[in-house]
């Protein structure tokens, strides 16, 4: 059984050991995972810790700000530098449409800038929040999580300059939850909803382009405001290009969702998008089809469902794809023209190696969407992401 109490004091002393009187940078996002880290590292070493907050453009309004505040102020009282990183990372990510790609990109990048603070501040030790499931996705080839190197045989050492600690690695996310109660760190960082290392990069899928960042972190403001109340594990948008290819499986499809809607009068529509996204099939990477569903009743409106008949719609897509690594219900009746369109995701997990997908009621759903498409006229339509993982992974990208 995890003994959180044990594992700070083994903690202390393993890192006292490494770093011994040596400077350290922390790349702190002002998630769990880093601030953890950061909190355990300060105890270790004291004031030889520097946090590193690198402002990428990829986080949500007004985030980089209250993160500086908040680790700089009790309880944390933290040395904290805050770097600018924009410009460099829109320019890495410029013009890169595939997963995989953009988040090679957004690594290079960040420990780029890391490399060249470790190097200014005098630093030969850079310590991070790395958890259990960022190694397993990564090794197992699901996705590239940018916090892995060693694992995947990257010399940070060679490339940077710096050697690596990572003080949580052998945590899955629950226990670095414990692991923060115990050092007395706040609940409003304990419980904090995950936010990914390349944060909205990775949900801007596809090509991302300034307007097109603008557009989800508006989007994501407004999920976050109006499904805070349900307190899901982890809850957000994914902004997708509003272009659709053929499907060869339609027509199948349709006649499952009839038969599960049991002679129900209403029209049904199924489509697929030209953007894919990253899913799990047999424990690898699935870089699979968005299937779009859309079921209306006589006056043209969205027919609410069950949780229960929505799980049954995913499933029988999945089983007769292969290839399908999403499936998203529309919750919006306006019919309009726009470049986007928005997916709300929302889910339950413990580890986040697996997740289920959270019931949140259908008056919110629409609500939500409707404050989404008066956000952006670009916008077009918005579905609720309908699949656990696996299939699909937690993040679209």
């Amino acid at each position: 059984m995890f003994n959180s109490k044990s594992f700070i004091n083994d903690k202390i002393i393993e890192i006292k050991n490494i770093i011994k009187t040596n400077k350290a940078i922390i790349a702190c996002s002002g998630g769990v995972d880093s601030t953890t880290c950061a909190v355990l590292t300060h105890k270790a070493i004291g004031d030889n810790i520097l946090c590193v907050f690198i402002d990428t453009n990829f986080m949500r309004p007004g985030e980089p700000k209250d993160v500086y505040t908040k680790l700089t102020n009790p309880p944390f009282n933290l040395p904290v530098k805050m770097v600018k990183g924009q410009k460099k990372f829109m320019m890495a990510l410029k013009g890169l449409e595939d997963a995989e790609e953009k988040r090679k990109a957004f690594r290079d990048t960040f420990y780029s800038i890391l490399s060249r603070v470790a190097k200014r501040e005098h630093c030969s030790f850079l310590v991070q929040g790395t958890i259990l499931p960022d190694v397993l996705e990564t090794v197992k080839g699901i996705k590239t999580q940018h916090n892995i190197l060693e694992q995947i045989k990257i010399r940070p050492q060679e490339l940077y300059g710096f050697q690596i600690v990572e003080p949580l690695v052998e945590l899955y996310k629950y226990q670095v939850r414990e692991v923060a109660r115990k050092l007395g760190i706040p609940s409003e960082s304990s419980e904090r909803q995950p936010f990914p290392g390349p944060g909205l990069s990775v949900r801007v899928v596809g090509e991302i382009t300034p307007k097109k960042l603008v557009a989800e972190k508006r989007a994501n403001r407004i999920v976050e405001r109006k499904l805070s109340v349900l307190n899901p594990g982890q809850y957000f948008t994914a902004i997708i290009d509003n272009k659709k290819t053929y499907y060869s499986n339609v027509e199948r499809v349709k006649i499952n969702i009839k038969n599960l809607l049991q002679k129900r009068k209403v029209s049904i529509i199924v489509e697929t998008l030209k953007t894919k996204a990253t899913g799990i099939r047999d424990g690898t990477r699935l870089y699979g089809r968005i299937v779009l569903v859309e079921i209306r009743n006589k006056k043209n409106q969205c027919v609410k469902l069950s949780s229960e008949i929505f799980n049954s719609i995913q499933e029988s897509v999945i089983l007769l794809d292969n290839d399908v690594s999403r499936v998203l219900y529309r919750v919006t009746d306006q019919d309009r023209i726009g470049k986007w369109i928005v997916a709300i995701r929302s889910v339950e997990t413990l580890d986040f190696v697996t997740a289920s997908i959270t019931d949140v009621p259908w008056r919110i759903l629409r609500d939500t969407g409707k404050l989404i498409l008066s956000s952006n006229r670009e916008i077009s339509a918005v579905y609720y992401d309908l699949t656990p993982k696996p299939p699909a992974s937690i993040e679209f990208e």
